[in-house]
């Protein structure tokens, strides 16, 4: 017996608080600061650039490599307030920190998109060529004003992204799909199937997934659609979960997963690994695109017979 479960493709909306006034949204003071550099002092993204070009040259690259990014910040703020006095960079004390952070997001993390990563509020991150970007908010789409300095600037934070997980993107093999090492998940295309420069969409792993009395908390679901998937889970029943981009698949099979009974084994299959299951026994995993010689994919078949030799009480 198969039970089909279709998610509804609407997002599902935050709780809706008491009647009152509006409360105005309070962003994060660097957020908004890194904001303000970037719409009202355009030429910054340059300064960042050169200042990250001449720290290379100046620093020991292998002591850098082994502080984390405080100590990193402590390190270069001193050379970063000297680099900005002299290139007469007009900027305040919580300016000046920001743009301290910026250099060091190019050099540890993700450089223009870092903030938008470590932002709870944004669900994906849309990146079309290096001048426009867009996040979901929410179930929304907004542009930000985050941008490139130029395509290669760019391409060189994809291939930081890429490199990580051991994977290729060139004109020869133009799309990848990568993880981040927080877990969100990365799709990149770049000439020649992306006609007019680099696209970049990245689905923000969620630190907190969301439980069923969470999603009945938010009207994503009934509470009597609730029961009747717990028996579903619980009698063995086999589930379709499906719908469209966005629609909340992944968040609902890692809510239903918090009714299996703990003691069983659970293998998961995926092409990139992202479900959060809500188990104790759980083997996680993936499979592997071909390498630069055409050879070592490992498909979804291949690992469902391995499967089938681990013991799985179900995968």
């Amino acid at each position: 017996m198969g039970l089909f479960f279709n998610v509804p493709t609407a997002q599902p909306e935050p709780a809706k608080s008491a009647p009152g006034p509006a409360a105005p949204v309070v962003e994060v003071s660097t957020e908004k600061v890194l904001r303000d550099l970037r719409a009202q002092k355009p030429t910054l993204l340059d300064a960042k650039l050169n200042l990250q070009a001449r720290i290379i040259d100046e620093f020991n690259l292998v002591q850098l490599d082994k502080l984390s990014r405080e100590e990193l910040l402590a390190e270069i703020r001193s050379y970063v307030a000297t680099y900005a006095r002299n290139e007469k960079l007009t900027l305040n004390q919580k300016e000046l920190q920001a743009f301290t952070e910026e250099v060091v997001d190019e050099m540890k993390g993700y450089g223009p998109i870092e903030p938008l990563l470590k932002d709870p509020t944004v669900a994906d991150i849309l990146i079309n060529t290096h001048k426009r970007c867009f996040v979901e908010r929410f179930g929304k789409l907004e542009e930000t004003t985050v941008h490139f300095k130029d395509e290669a600037h760019l391409l060189r934070i994809v291939q930081k992204i890429v490199s990580g997980v051991g994977r290729r993107l060139d004109e020869s093999c133009p799309t990848v799909d990568a993880r981040l090492p927080d877990g969100s998940r990365v799709n990149v295309a770049v000439r020649p199937i992306a006609v007019d420069g680099p696209l970049v969409s990245i689905r923000k792993f969620s630190k907190r997934p969301f439980s069923m009395d969470r999603l009945v908390e938010v009207n994503a679901i009934r509470p009597q659609m609730v029961d009747v998937l717990e028996a579903a889970v619980k009698g063995r029943i086999s589930l379709i979960v499906s719908g469209g981009t966005g629609s909340g698949k992944t968040t609902m099979l890692n809510a239903l997963s918090a009714f299996i009974p703990p003691d069983e084994r659970i293998i998961t299959i995926e092409d990139a690994a992202e479900l959060q299951l809500q188990l104790p026994h759980i083997c996680r995993m993936e499979t592997r695109p071909a390498n630069t010689e055409g050879n070592g994919e490992i498909r979804q078949r291949e690992l469902v017979k391995n499967a089938l030799r681990m013991r799985p009480t179900a995968f």
